[in-house]
């Protein structure tokens, strides 16, 4: 509630008034206005810019005018005015709006309508379908306990209650009478008040008689005098009572206090008379380290061209033996006679490893052979998670044998267990080492230590003492390190625990805590969330840890919980306190019981769970839906999901789930679902891989089963300029030539931008914007000229710092100063001499709000260029799906905003010279390596969302009427409950979408939104990625199948002249390739004025009418077929294979996903393996050709069931193919003698031709 007024009453008076809205939104108050629809309407919020202040909103000719009301000094309260204007005072807000009730006293128009709150019942968030207590559970007695290194940072825990309050009010209440009577006697004591103090200190009596016992170990190696008087006392204290025990007490802390301030001398002095007596040794207990991790060998078969193996023989298997503690990869091949033929390669001589995204098995190794000169072999190993354990200890033993002083990245464990109210089992090992279903680390990688442990439980009725001494001692268990906890926080039985390698203690800063309840009323707090963040050097992290309401109809309340733990959580650097949580840090982590549960029949879900089929769950998983709509989790990722449902099984096994339960209110059903789940968000252009995401199959105690992940973080260090701080000469800039930005919102304010970034010394803010205009009442858009943008300073000017900068922007209004979008931007990408465009998303507490774009460079000074090489750009991605000659890596760099420059400008971190096979391979290209690039970053090669483009310029919200003129098909079709996807954009050279092998199992678990299957909520965008990210991109991830985050924008307003398009040819208009916002406009409404918030376009919704709050207007699916026109300053290319509607089966319902203009497609496996000139020749002749896939060629078999064997292989070129032998074939599966005589024929028949 804002804060009081004058005279130390209420603000509010005695009851709030029916039109004040306490903690509404900005853009909610716009809308309930604008259904009120008469000027002079108004209401009364809370600011959001300043608290204890409130904003006056009214309507008047569509448009919404913000005042704001603040208290001054005296908590009287006035409206803001002009300079040179007295302000009216106003003791409370009733009487304020009373006088504005009157006219001309200088509002935009009197008051005249107020808009009344929605009184709603408070909702109980007991779920008596799944088992929880009738009545919330009380808190633990333990007090909510915070453990951290930063004691400064304030924790929003409630202390509970001690007792020591109600022994002091026994005492005045009775026992003080008897002492005052006794002084009154003449008695020199008080034995009543010492009796109560005896009692008061009973607890740390007892405690301070430990700590002296603990220390008493450490006198006796160190101080042998101290240890016999620690002895002593605690001797005496055991034979002692009644009146001498308050005194005792005393004694014993002075003493305590005398052997803590000189225990540290005496064992400083010993360890220094120990090592000059002994300096070669080391005492025992200094020498702990983890466990020398053992040399692991790995089986794998090299990759190799047709016309060499007559050259190389039959003999193709290897073994890769790594050794991590000595830096040595030993490359082994046998040779005739069972002689062994090796090379040994220190870690400095392998250069880089090239992931193949086509063939998640294979990898390329880069040596280097001699100067200016490297070879590169490609290795098929058993599967893809082998290939990841390879990876994963090349790049620990290039880390252990690193001649850096700080790590370039780090692992990081996440877990998340609903403990049922039950005490854990001994041993959670299986937890800590991934162990279970789902996405699992290989076992030659699952014990290697990761560098931050994060526990997140719930319903966890363990003290927090004993649940972290249970953690550290299974991680020293499995890892012989002593585990530190940076920080342990608690909110009733939900806790989140964060523990930290030795090593790494003194690069953890900044560490703060918070909490939220959202139990019912939003007070108890049962259900809510609790968070930790921290520097990691100069990277910032954020985890969270939340139980939401349970119940399966109870998604409008789970989605509030949300929206309120986002916007009250109390992380992170305080200046950044326009933004909420999800853009104040580099890398923040949800994980929880978030309940979202799933929507079809029971019976239906058991079927699928027993076939394994996951995909089909996933479509109806209430969170996957919800992302869709963008209600939650706005551009967040998940990976995959490829474990059952983690709720709700019987306790004590995983065999069986209890789906229904006996109630009071009657038989309760409570559906499987995947109620705990892992989620992340990241800043663009950061480095971030998910290795598995999973759950224990073996921990039965509680009916959830514990889920965890595991990430490859890339970190900053704390940087130190060699060159020390710039000159005037050397000094880099941050140049901005334009901005401009598109916001929603009925206000005709003028705003400006403040502009935050560690790199900067303070905040600062631009001048007003220079432009403005809007031709629906919903948008408006505003521009920035350079002269009313800054020139910003960084503090240092080293390139190598600058490229791991970020840039966090608000959109502000000059009226109430409360931001209407935020938004980060990368560095790396702007860095050069000439302007670089950016175009990104805004948003504001959980909601998209916007777009905004402009143009921007980062000067820096050439004596501040120099760079290195981080460890994570050591491994890329190869994009071999052009089927081109083996070898050359075809690297597409990506970004993680789209700019119209696809070719970034940025330094190359390193080359290599011509690649060789050992004199078998030359290769006339220099391979050019380039940093393997996050999960986060979109890709450049997709230019969908380029500026000539007009599908970039749709935004949410559009009048549908628009869209239907464009293209009918695209409305959802009124018989189906998913509306059809859209088809993916073209992809450039050396990209290409793979789609799945086709197996006679069952097909891989994918979530929906994802590249294979665009919702029609998706956002268009660069990169493949979880919910809402639409567009195309790269299947392949480092690290196998991932998603990656949703693209970083959302697509502008339709451009002029967009509506007539459908009549036009593709190429018989220009367009500019960076069109003036002037020429865009935002078509105006039909006749019958906007559309009610829910009609027109669906995000993944299901069909029919429905509740408001389950439907968004979105004209999307528009922007996606208007996505693949040609324009200008383009080439021509041949369209990939359209996706198909969501549930739809392979081969039907094309014509729903028919793109504009029409054209032939093209099925995707020939586009994939075309040569990359065929692709790129002239889209309107048609193409024929036969057979380039492997895929293909099984498919006119009939055999396709064989592809995924064949590739696993390594089989994945036809010229390949030509030599295959019988043995061959059985080793990829195929076992069918007649299926062995076709494949072979129709080789043979192939090579005759």
């Amino acid at each position: 509630m804002a804060g009081g007024g004058g005279g130390g009453g209420s603000p509010l008076g005695p009851t709030p008034p029916m039109w004040y809205h306490r903690d509404l939104s900005r853009a909610a108050a716009e809308e309930l206005l604008a259904r009120s629809g008469r000027d002079g309407s108004f209401l009364v919020r809370d600011s959001e810019s300043v608290n204890g202040a409130y904003a006056l909103c009214v309507l008047f000719q569509k448009h919404v005018h913000t005042y704001r009301i603040l208290p001054d000094e005296e908590g009287f309260l006035a409206v803001q005015t002009s300079q040179g204007v007295q302000p009216k005072r106003f003791k409370t807000l009733p009487e304020l709006v009373s006088l504005y009730l009157q006219p001309s006293q200088g509002l935009v128009t009197t008051l005249l309508y107020p808009v009344d709150r929605e009184e709603t019942a408070v909702l109980d968030d007991r779920d008596y379908s799944d088992g929880e207590d009738e009545k919330p559970p009380l808190p633990p007695r333990s007090a909510s306990t915070s453990t951290s290194s930063a004691p400064e940072t304030p924790t929003e825990s409630a202390p509970a209650a001690n007792g020591l309050s109600t022994i002091s009010h026994e005492y005045l209440k009775g026992s003080y009478a008897l002492d005052l009577e006794a002084v009154k006697q003449g008695a020199s004591s008080l034995p009543h008040l010492n009796k109560t103090l005896v009692s008061s200190c009973k607890r740390l009596n007892g405690e301070v008689d430990k700590v002296l016992s603990g220390l008493e170990i450490l006198s006796k190696v160190f101080d042998q005098q101290s240890a016999f008087m620690v002895s002593k006392m605690i001797q005496q204290s055991v034979n002692q009572g009644g009146d001498q025990e308050l005194e005792n007490l005393v004694t014993k802390l002075a003493i305590l206090k005398d052997l803590l301030s000189s225990i540290e001398k005496k064992a400083l002095k010993a360890l220094q008379d120990m090592s000059l007596s002994s300096p070669g040794s080391l005492p025992l207990f200094s020498m702990r380290r983890s466990k020398a991790i053992p040399v692991q060998a790995f089986e794998v078969k090299l990759d190799v061209y047709l016309a060499e193996l007559t050259k190389i023989g039959k003999s193709q298997k290897y073994t890769l033996s790594v050794d991590v503690e000595g830096g040595r990869l030993v490359v082994m091949k046998k040779v005739k006679d069972n002689q062994e033929d090796w090379n040994t390669f220190t870690h400095d001589k392998i250069r880089q490893l090239i992931k193949s995204q086509r063939v998640q098995n294979k990898l390329g190794i880069v040596f280097e052979k001699e100067k200016d000169k490297s070879q590169r072999k490609d290795f098929i190993f058993a599967s893809a998670k082998k290939r990841e354990a390879f990876c994963q200890l090349l790049q620990l033993m290039k880390n252990k044998h690193s001649n850096q002083d700080e790590p370039d990245m780090i692992s990081i464990f996440i877990g998340t267990w609903n403990m049922g109210s039950v005490p854990a089992p001994k041993s959670v090992a299986s937890w800590v080492l991934c162990r279970g279903l789902g996405k699992t680390l290989d076992e030659m990688a699952v014990t290697i230590p990761h560098d931050l442990y994060v526990f997140g439980t719930q319903e966890n009725s363990v003290c927090d003492r004993e649940w972290v001494e249970t953690l550290r001692a299974v991680l020293k268990d499995q890892t012989e390190l002593d585990y530190k906890p940076i920080a342990v926080q608690t909110l009733w039985n939900i806790k989140i625990a964060v523990l930290v390698k030795p090593e790494h203690e003194n690069r953890i800063s900044h560490v703060g805590m918070s909490s939220v309840k959202t139990g019912i009323a939003n007070t108890l707090g049962n259900k809510g969330a609790v968070g930790v963040s921290f520097m990691f050097n100069g990277t910032s992290f954020g985890f969270v840890n939340c139980h939401l309401t349970s119940g399966n109809e109870k998604i409008a309340r789970r989605n509030q919980n949300y929206l309120d733990i986002l916007r009250l959580l109390s992380l992170g650097d305080k200046q950044l306190g326009s933004f909420d949580i999800s853009l104040r840090f580099t890398h923040l982590f949800w994980l929880g019981d978030l309940n979202y549960r799933l929507d079809m029949d029971i019976q239906e879900i058991l079927n699928y769970i027993n076939r394994k089929e996951f995909e089909p769950l996933l479509k109806v998983d209430q969170l996957n839906l919800e992302r869709e709509k963008n209600k939650v989790f706005l551009r967040f990722a998940e990976e995959d999901i490829s474990f059952p449902p983690t709720y709700r099984y019987e306790r004590g096994s995983r065999d069986t789930y209890v789906w229904q339960k006996q109630k009071a209110t009657g038989m309760r059903t409570n559906v499987p679902s995947w109620c705990d789940r892992i989620l992340w968000k990241s800043y663009p252009e950061t480095h971030i891989v998910c290795n598995s995401y999973g759950c224990t199959d073996d921990l039965v105690t509680s009916d959830h089963s514990p889920v965890f992940a595991t990430f490859e973080v890339g970190v900053t260090s704390q940087f130190v300029s060699k060159k020390g701080l710039p000159k005037s000469s050397e000094q880099a800039y941050i140049e901005f030539e334009s901005i401009e930005a598109i916001v929603k919102t009925a206000s005709r304010t003028k705003f400006f931008i403040e502009f935050y970034s560690t790199c900067l010394e303070e905040f600062k803010k631009s001048y007003e914007n220079d432009s403005q205009n809007s031709d629906n009442v919903n948008f408006l858009r505003v521009g920035w000229s350079n002269k009313q943008l800054t020139t910003l300073k960084p503090l240092l000017s080293e390139i190598e710092y600058l490229q791991d900068q970020h840039l966090l922007l608000t959109v502000k209004s000059v009226d109430g100063y409360e931001s209407y979008g935020e938004c980060v931007l990368a560095l790396k990408s702007m860095i050069g001499s000439t302007a670089q465009q950016f175009h990104t998303y805004l948003s504001h507490r959980g909601e998209e709000t916007g777009n905004i774009r402009g143009s921007m460079r980062v000067r820096v000074p050439a004596e501040r260029m120099g760079t290195r090489e981080r460890l994570y750009e050591w491994i890329s991605v190869d994009n071999d799906e052009t089927g081109g000659p083996k070898g050359k890596s075809t690297m597409v760099s990506r970004v993680g905003h789209d700019y119209v420059k696809q070719s970034v400008v940025r330094k190359q971190l390193g080359e290599l010279g011509k690649v060789t096979e050992e004199g078998e391979r030359n290769s006339k290209e220099e391979i050019t390596l380039r940093p393997k690039q996050d999960p986060s970053d979109g890709d450049s090669s997709i230019s969908k969302n380029s500026y000539n483009n007009p599908a970039y310029y749709i935004l949410e919200g559009v009048p549908n009427q628009s869209a239907a003129a464009i293209s009918p098909e695209l409305l959802p079709s009124p018989t189906s409950s998913n509306p059809p996807a859209a088809k993916l954009p073209p992809s450039s050279a050396g990209v290409r979408i793979k789609p799945p092998p086709a197996t006679s199992g069952p097909p891989h678990p994918r979530r929906p939104g994802t590249a294979q299957e665009c919702s029609s909520g998706d956002d268009g965008g660069a990169g493949v990625v979880g919910q809402g990210g639409g567009g195309g991109g790269v299947l392949g991830t480092v690290g196998g199948t991932m998603n990656r985050p949703p693209p970083d924008f959302p697509p502008p307003p339709l451009p002029k002249g967009a509506l007539e398009m459908a009549a036009e040819a593709p190429f018989n208009k220009p367009r500019s390739l960076y069109p003036d916002l002037a020429e865009v406009r935002i078509p105006p409404a039909g006749p019958s004025g906007p559309l009610a918030h829910g009609e027109g376009f669906r995000r993944g919704g299901g069909g029919g009418t429905g509740a408001l709050d389950d439907q968004s207007c979105s004209v999307l699916q528009m922007a996606k077929t208007l996505s693949e026109s040609e324009f200008p300053g383009q080439p021509p290319r041949a369209p990939s294979a359209p996706l198909l509607p969501r549930g739809q089966p392979m081969g039907l319902g094309l014509e729903a996903c028919r793109t504009f203009p029409p054209r032939h497609p093209i099925p995707e496996s020939i586009a994939e393996d075309m040569p990359e000139e065929a692709l790129w020749g002239s889209s309107s002749s048609s193409l024929s050709v036969g057979e380039s896939s492997v895929g293909e060629w099984l498919q006119r078999l009939g055999l396709e069931k064989y592809e995924q064997g064949l590739l696993h292989n390594g089989w994945d070129d036809l010229e390949f193919l030509s030599d295959i032998t019988e043995e061959d074939l059985e080793e990829a599966g195929v076992l069918d003698p007649a299926h062995k005589q076709i494949l072979l024929e129709s080789l043979r028949q192939q090579q005759q031709k």
